[in-house]
């Protein structure tokens, strides 16, 4: 049997994982992915697994609340910067550090074509990409004490103080649909800022 590094989408896309087209990348393809992902590979609390589609709007809202000022792009930055894992799935710190440069450079080629699709630089500009990984460590913050079972000082010693509080954020786990369709609705939001930006 002949080897593929492509996944066949809903949309009726194939994307090639190693060598991914910006032409490939539909936006309905990584919501529903996302939403369908679970973070903490499902060890959390609830009804339903917490998705990443949450968590990435999780992230958005802690980065537009530590930067107001922050452009439509750095924002939908933000909402995409988990968007790999549509495809590749949300691989825990510990076992990524294990596995090494080889993910870390298909989830760089996605980020790129995922980038491009959507009119954004192919890279994250660096500090950006800083403020999304401050924010992110918020996020995680929250989850890993209110979903993951962490203890406040386990979650301090991993991902420092968080500088917004818990209670403000959406973090009860949603069904995937509702996740998907929050997730469909912030891009677009998102999107049309961006539009008129770049007018």
């Amino acid at each position: 049997m002949a080897a593929r590094a492509w996944q066949r989408m809903l949309s009726g896309r194939r994307l090639d994982l190693l060598d991914p087209s910006p032409l490939d990348v539909e936006i309905v393809d990584i919501a529903h992915g996302l939403a369908r992902v679970a973070r903490w590979n499902g060890q959390t609390r609830g009804d339903h697994a917490f998705s990443v589609a949450q968590h990435s709007l999780v992230v958005e809202a802690i980065f537009s609340r530590l930067h107001p000022d922050s452009t439509p792009s750095h924002r939908l930055m933000a909402l995409l910067h988990d968007a790999p894992e549509y495809v590749i799935g949300d691989m825990i710190s510990p076992f990524k550090a294990v596995v090494g440069g080889g993910y870390k450079e298909v989830e760089a080629r996605l980020m790129r074509a995922i980038h491009l699709r959507h009119g954004l630089p192919p890279a994250t500009p660096a500090r950006v990409k800083t403020a999304i990984k401050k924010a992110d460590a918020v996020a995680a913050f929250h989850e890993a004490t209110r979903l993951a079972g962490f203890s406040v000082a386990e979650a301090r010693k991993f991902f420092g103080e968080p500088k917004v509080p818990g209670d403000l954020l959406p973090l009860d786990p949603m069904p995937s649909p509702r996740a998907q369709a929050a997730f469909l609705a912030r891009f677009a939001a998102i999107e049309t800022e961006f539009s008129r930006e770049a007018q």
